[in-house]
C-alpha cells in the first residue's frame, strides 16, 4: 500500500493507524507494535530483535590494547626505576 492511501500494508482491508519508522509502510492496529516509543511493524522489530540476538565476534587484544599495555608496563618500570634512583641518592 502507498503511504497516502491509509490502509494498512499488511492488511489492505484495514484503516491504518501509523507508519513504521522502519519501512515507513502505514500499519494498521494489529501490526503496531510500540518498541523504545516508536512503532515499528512485526517484520522490522522481528528484525531488530535477530541483530540483537547476534554476538559480535570479541577481540581481546587488539593493536591499540598491545600499545596501551606496553605504555602501561613502561611507564611502571619507569616508575620503580624513577624511586630506587631516588632512594639510592
Amino acid at each position: 500500500m502507498s503511504l497516502g492511501s491509509g490502509r494498512c500494508h499488511y492488511h489492505p482491508e484495514r484503516a491504518g493507524l501509523g507508519i513504521c519508522v522502519e519501512c515507513r509502510n502505514v500499519i494498521c492496529t494489529e501490526c503496531t507494535t510500540q518498541f523504545e516509543g516508536i512503532n515499528r511493524c512485526a517484520k522490522c522489530l522481528g528484525e531488530r530483535l535477530a541483530k540483537a540476538r547476534t554476538l559480535v565476534a570479541r577481540k581481546d587484544w587488539s593493536p591499540g590494547n598491545v600499545v596501551l599495555a606496553l605504555a602501561a608496563v613502561a611507564l611502571l618500570f619507569g616508575g620503580f626505576y624513577g624511586l630506587t634512583f631516588l632512594a639510592g641518592r
